[in-house]
């Protein structure tokens, strides 16, 4: 039995749709009506982190766990704790590419080194999957692009190698799946660095309509961070956003095509197959 958890997240609502028709699959939600494209057989299940008992109800008789925890705090510890009694053999943890970047010391970083000390210290199997930034992050400017024919953004010339989810899906299953992963840590690029003002160009292009790039001051960004998270994660995101700007982001890995035989999924690519959310209505 797999476990999935974050079913509904942005890797995890892939990894669903991706798992094997002919495994027995388990996923595990806060709220399981909003669970989409899982397999027909797959069962369906509640579950909180801050739950003990739907956490040891979940985890019976998992041979592997896929990993998933967005809150700053002991999700990571409860999980660990749980899946060790329940005799899960295997977890596959989504981590973050920061954690190896010394100068990385934003709050979220640091808690992410932490949740990979306790998996790799608790006896169990572990995987290790650390991502850059997603390219679908992109999505949050649909509404600016469709009424306003602008994308905003701040530190518009920085680069990131960001990742397409699919592929971190991918990657996800083959480690869930297969052997050989046990004790791997893989670090998940696209297969170019691309700053926001490229990334504008390309959808432009795809749309066949210009598209303006304004540039967010910080505060301006703090501002809109507050609106969505507590302060403590708003400044680890400036943070991090400041060490993008300084060019610790940019760096490719190969993995994705080590892993799975073919390159890494280009922004181009995505944003064809995504293009219908920034067309106007």
């Amino acid at each position: 039995m797999i476990l999935v958890t974050g079913a509904t997240g942005t890797i995890g609502r892939e990894v669903v749709r991706r798992l094997p028709a002919d495994l027995g699959v388990r996923i595990m939600a806060r709220e399981p009506a909003r669970v989409v494209g899982a397999p027909a057989q797959a069962e369906i299940v509640y579950g909180d982190y801050g739950d003990p008992q739907s956490l040891v109800r979940a985890m019976s008789g998992v041979r592997a766990l896929f990993l998933v925890t967005n809150r700053v705090g002991e999700d990571d510890a409860h999980v660990i704790q749980t899946a060790r009694s329940a005799g899960v053999h295997h977890v596959v943890k989504l981590s973050a590419a920061a954690v190896a970047d010394p100068g990385a010391e934003d709050l979220i970083t640091r808690w992410q080194r932490v949740n990979e000390d306790l998996l790799r210290g608790s006896g169990l199997g572990w995987t290790l999957l650390r991502p850059r930034s997603f390219m679908s992050n992109a999505l949050s400017w649909t509404e600016s692009v469709r009424t306003d024919h602008v994308v905003r953004a701040l530190y518009g010339s920085s680069a990131n190698a960001c990742v397409d989810p699919r592929d971190v899906a991918e990657v996800a299953v083959r480690a869930l799946t297969e052997d050989g992963h046990t004790g791997g840590i893989h670090t998940l690029t696209g297969p170019a660095a691309i700053t926001a003002v490229e990334q504008t160009a390309e959808i432009a292009a795809l749309l066949g309509r210009p598209i303006r790039f304004e540039e967010l001051t910080c505060e301006q960004t703090r501002a809109a961070l507050r609106r969505r998270y507590p302060e403590p994660v708003v400044e680890a995101l400036l943070q991090s956003a400041q060490r993008q700007r300084d060019g610790a982001k940019a760096g490719v890995e190969n993995t994705v095509l080590e892993l799975t035989g073919r390159p890494a999924t280009s922004f181009g690519t995505w944003a064809r197959g995504h293009v219908a959310a920034f067309a106007s209505g």
